[in-house]
């Protein structure tokens, strides 16, 4: 199968990036997306030149580290798949495939398709964390929680932090994100005492360093974890939440 790439190229965060034209001639339809950078590397060392810089880890789905924009869609044509389970048997043969890092102002680029995702760090160092007692470990049922909301939390707390949400979303929002972090610890016991505190705390951070919600649920489409659209409206409940109640500080 014969692929044609244009791959996104930037020796630093300040230096001027461009797109360069390489043709894979043996690519298999099996093969994912980091699977056919892997080849292009191949290709590249053989021939004496720069490897195209990516990051990745598991492949399986799990870490999120390796979101890139493929023909202008975050982790690929396939919905809710990170990259690593893109696989280009869709594409025809002698197609054009644009590969590009993470398209957002709150994701600078650091060196090829490799983006600073810290914003994202920052949000959750902000507030996403509980307090609780150290020591033995309670017995199982020493906190107890309905089966409806340990299934809605385990939905939210399934983001991985990927960061398609930003790069899909037209002005560049970390609501979905911060709001998956934000309906999880509200809906666990553990994270009750903190809760007005940590929504003011995430959601000033996440205006800082991310744009406003475009509404348009391209987020949606892009996050490989399905996160459930109702992360966005948590955003605004839970800031609501922590101005008009106080016990929670």
């Amino acid at each position: 199968m014969r692929l044609i790439l244009e791959v996104w190229r930037q020796e630093s965060p300040t230096a001027e990036g461009r797109f360069t034209v390489h043709e894979i001639t043996d690519a298999r339809e099996e093969m994912s997306i980091l699977e056919l950078l892997d080849r292009l590397n191949h290709q590249l060392v053989d021939n004496g030149e720069e490897p195209v810089a990516f990051e990745s880890d598991c492949r399986e789905g799990i870490c999120g580290t390796c979101g890139v924009d493929v023909n202008g869609v975050p982790h690929g044509p396939r919905d809710n798949a990170p990259a690593c389970f893109q696989h280009i048997r869709a594409l025809r043969d002698g197609a054009t495939v644009r590969i590009e890092p993470l398209r957002a102002l709150g994701f600078p680029v650091i060196r090829d398709l490799i983006v600073d995702r810290t914003g994202l760090d920052r949000i959750i160092q902000a507030g996403g964390t509980v307090a609780v007692d150290a020591g033995t470990a309670p017995d199982a049922d020493a906190l107890l929680v309905t089966h409806a909301d340990a299934e809605s939390a385990l939905d939210f707390a399934a983001c991985i932090g990927c960061g398609a949400c930003v790069s899909a979303c037209p002005n560049g929002s970390a609501h979905l994100f911060t709001g998956a972090k934000l309906a999880h610890l509200a809906l666990v016991p553990h994270g009750k005492k903190e809760r007005g505190r940590r929504a003011r705390a995430m959601v000033a951070q996440m205006e800082h360093e991310f744009g406003p919600c475009s509404q348009i649920r391209e987020c949606v489409l892009a996050c490989p974890a399905s996160i459930p659209i109702t992360a966005i409206a948590a955003v605004n409940k839970e800031r609501l939440r922590a101005a008009f109640w106080t016990r929670d500080n």
